[in-house]
């Protein structure tokens, strides 16, 4: 089970569908991917719903004036079968700097620019445009 890209294909998928909210089983590293698609702006707001028999992740999603999404492409790179590590100096610069990379580090989950910041590398968890 890739529990990341699951996540990752139900927010691409009510894009698609223009859904204003999608609803998935809440974790810590889906609840940081949240957090930083909100401080990126490419959601509106995230909330955990504390439910048994486990929390739910909610998220409002954002379009524009004209119904398109805020959200372009969100893609997997490091999968369960091939994971993705890099260096601090070898991290990747997504749509010349217009998109983000999240990472998974050991200062915890950042996007590309603050990981650069602080010097760490990690694995790639998904890219943002």
């Amino acid at each position: 089970m890739d529990t990341v890209g699951d996540f990752l294909t139900h927010i691409r998928n009510a894009y698609r569908a223009h859904r204003p909210v999608v609803e998935v089983q809440a974790s810590f590293v889906r609840t940081e991917i949240a957090r930083i698609l909100k401080e990126q702006g490419y959601i509106e707001d995230y909330q955990v719903v504390p439910e048994e028999p486990k929390a739910h992740l909610r998220l409002l999603l954002r379009y524009g004036p004209r119904q398109q999404p805020a959200l372009r492409e969100i893609t997997r790179i490091s999968k369960p079968g091939r994971r993705l590590y890099t260096s601090a100096r070898r991290l990747p610069e997504v749509a010349n700097g217009l998109g983000i990379a999240i990472l998974s580090t050991s200062r915890g989950i950042l996007t590309d620019k603050e990981a650069r910041r602080l010097g760490v590398g990690g694995e790639i968890l998904c890219t943002v445009q």
